[in-house]
């Protein structure tokens, strides 16, 4: 089975001049049909920028990214463009109601991707799309303010798997939602994975015949435990740690995931004393 993601020694540097800095510093990853691999890290770790590369959107310093069998890294122009339009690839942000257009109806915004490909029967199509991802139908009408919070992701999850994708970049999708919704959502990414196949962008519509991969990306290791199957830690620009997810939380090896196990509530190991953080910290400087 070849990977949808296939990362190796990716460094990338961001900013211009003296204040131009390595903000990856050899980072592997992998991420197969089928499975969802959890991102986890802090604020400035380089999550972001590492799933922006994924999307050719940084210029890499040295290494290789190849997403579903494309070289990204040396895709320029016309071709990088032809990449992004294929839909293989989609992203779903933290916030829908900064990626939802707040003057258009969701179905409007869950079928644009149809329309710039000039497809048939999209009404039809945005409708099947909303019902896979839990919603009636009917809410293509309304506005993304005139819904929950929870349901303007779910309309975002569909906007990205309308188009058949073979990998969801997940990007902090349920930091801003409340905890029903939050669960709602993460129950809805793992039926994706479960029932693993993306609805058709064809024109035949129909269900496609590949395995979604997902990249959830987080900083709580808690909502990331419940429906990833690895776990790569992020830290300061450097995965320190990666493997099964009951691996990583069970018997975490690093400071930074002894500490992020210790912190997550949910978590069996969480509540480590003060003492412990403190040591665990001191390892880290």
């Amino acid at each position: 089975m070849s990977d949808l993601v296939n990362v190796r020694d990716l460094a990338v540097s961001l900013g211009r001049g003296r204040a131009r800095r390595e903000i990856l510093h050899g980072v592997d990853l992998t991420v197969r049909p089928g499975e969802i691999v959890g991102l986890i890290g802090e604020t400035g770790s380089g999550k972001t920028t590492l799933a922006r590369s994924l999307l050719g959107l940084n210029r890499i310093d040295r290494g290789t990214v190849s997403v579903t069998g494309t070289d990204v890294g040396g895709l320029r122009g016309g071709a990088l463009r032809a990449f992004r339009r294929a839909g293989s690839v989609q992203y779903v942000f933290q916030d829908p109601l900064q990626s939802l257009d707040p003057d258009l109806p969701l179905g409007r915004s869950v079928g644009e991707a149809l329309e710039v490909r000039g497809s048939s029967q999209i009404a039809d199509r945005v409708a099947e799309a909303l019902a896979r991802v839990g919603l009636d139908p009917a809410l293509a009408a309304r506005r993304p303010a005139e819904v929950s919070g929870g349901q303007r992701q779910r309309a975002a999850i569909a906007r990205a798997m309308i188009t058949a994708p073979r990998l969801l970049i997940c990007d902090e999708p349920v930091s801003a939602l409340d905890a029903s919704s939050r669960t709602a959502v993460l129950e809805l990414l793992l039926r994706l994975r479960d029932t693993g196949r993306g609805t058709a962008a064809g024109e035949a519509g129909g269900v496609g015949g590949h395995r979604v991969g997902q990249l959830f990306i987080s900083h709580d290791l808690g909502s990331v435990a419940g429906v990833t199957d690895r776990i790569a830690v992020l830290f300061h620009g450097r995965i320190v740690e990666a493997g099964a997810t009951a691996q990583v939380i069970g018997d975490p090896t690093h400071p930074y995931t002894r500490l992020l196990v210790g912190s997550a509530p949910t978590l069996d190991g969480a509540g480590l004393d003060r003492a412990t953080r403190a040591a665990l910290r001191a390892q880290l400087v």
